[in-house]
């Protein structure tokens, strides 16, 4: 099977990402705009750094600072190119902004992507393999009825078991999806995915005994820090429970032991719709569940406000801090040990404090 060119890629740009792309105009400075939809989108992505918004919509202010006038909005999964990125006085825990086109942006709504096309695999393994998501959105759609429709949106940095390669609605090479919560194959342009190493998620320091790994998590600091034998090997920001929602939704205070590893796992209703605003955290990386009644530590692709609580219950983890979690709490979980058959290890593993 032939891998994508560049060239092939862009002529399915508009059905792989929705029909969202932005194009250059003439002129020496008019590719710095964000524009309408065109054909040479991936072009001008790579150009220099990108974000995308990541809630309904974010406001621009003329300045670095949210008492200043609203320039424009952008809604949900719009693409702008950051140009400088600032310290400004407020807000103390995350003071960053970006300028923009046109002004600045707070950076707490939005994820920082990058576009990177992979060469389809000719095969794949029959258990599923892992494959994370590297373009900043990839529609995905299912077979039904002989008809192909729309589902889930794929995000930067998701985590996904890909089942086998082949045909696509557009002809190319496309990934079949197995989702452990809906039980429904789906499928995405397999350039838009990248099969992950075995060695990328190998477990760390496995050997080390139980006792002598442990995780406490700071409520008050919005912190998490990673002890090995004494030793801090991590600490990190993170995002615990907002509370507030309408039921329960603070992160419980309490001792409890990682008990199951999901290294994708679909949080939300289950709802088999395409809508971008429905509650559909499809592939939410690195999942540590640490009580029976879903609460977990986990990457989170859909704010970077580390430092506030943001979730509804869980421990929210930027995605590299959530895989190191991963690879390195017990139980410890190598490629073979889960599948689409399994999708998940169990077992008595580190204790986490949380205060």
């Amino acid at each position: 099977m032939s891998s994508l060119s560049r060239r092939d890629f862009l002529k399915l740009s508009l059905l792989a990402l929705g029909g969202l792309a932005f194009q250059r105009l003439g002129g020496r400075e008019s590719w710095r705009r964000p524009l309408v939809r065109g054909d040479d989108w991936g072009e001008w992505l790579e150009d220099g750094d990108l974000v995308r918004v990541a809630v309904s919509s974010v406001s621009v202010y003329r300045e670095p600072s949210d008492s200043s006038p609203i320039v424009t909005t952008w809604p949900r999964d719009a693409l702008l190119h950051v140009y400088e990125t600032v310290t400004a006085p407020a807000p103390a825990y995350n003071p960053v902004w970006y300028r923009v086109w046109g002004g600045y942006v707070h950076r707490a709504h939005l994820q920082r992507v990058r576009v990177q096309y992979n060469d389809p695999l000719r095969e794949v393994r029959a258990e599923g393999q892992l494959a994370e998501v590297t373009v900043p959105y990839t529609q995905t759609y299912r077979l039904r009825d002989r008809l192909w429709q729309p589902l889930y949106r794929l995000y930067y940095g998701t985590v996904h078991w890909i089942t086998a390669v082949e045909e696509g609605p557009d002809g190319r090479p496309w990934y079949r999806i197995f989702d452990e919560l809906v039980r429904v194959a789906y499928y995405a342009p397999a350039s838009h995915l990248r099969p992950i190493p075995e060695e990328a998620i190998a477990p760390l320091s496995p050997d080390v005994p139980l006792e002598k790994k442990r995780i406490e998590v700071s409520l008050q600091q919005q912190t998490l820090t990673c002890y090995e034998d004494g030793n801090i090997v991590l600490q990190t920001r993170i995002s615990s429970g907002l509370a507030g929602l309408g039921r329960d939704t603070a992160t419980p205070k309490g001792e409890y032991h990682i008990q199951s590893k999901y290294p994708s796992k679909h949080m939300g209703n289950g709802s088999l719709a395409s809508d971008i605003e429905a509650y559909e955290l499809v592939g939410v990386p690195w999942t540590c569940f640490f009580t029976g009644q879903g609460h977990a530590l986990h990457g989170a692709y859909w704010h970077d406000n580390f430092g506030a609580p943001m979730s509804r219950g869980c421990i929210n983890l930027t995605i590299p801090d959530a895989l190191f979690i991963f690879r390195w709490c017990l139980p410890a979980v190598a490629a073979n040990d889960t599948s689409i058959r399994r999708p998940y290890k169990t077992g008595f593993g580190t204790a986490l404090s949380i205060f």
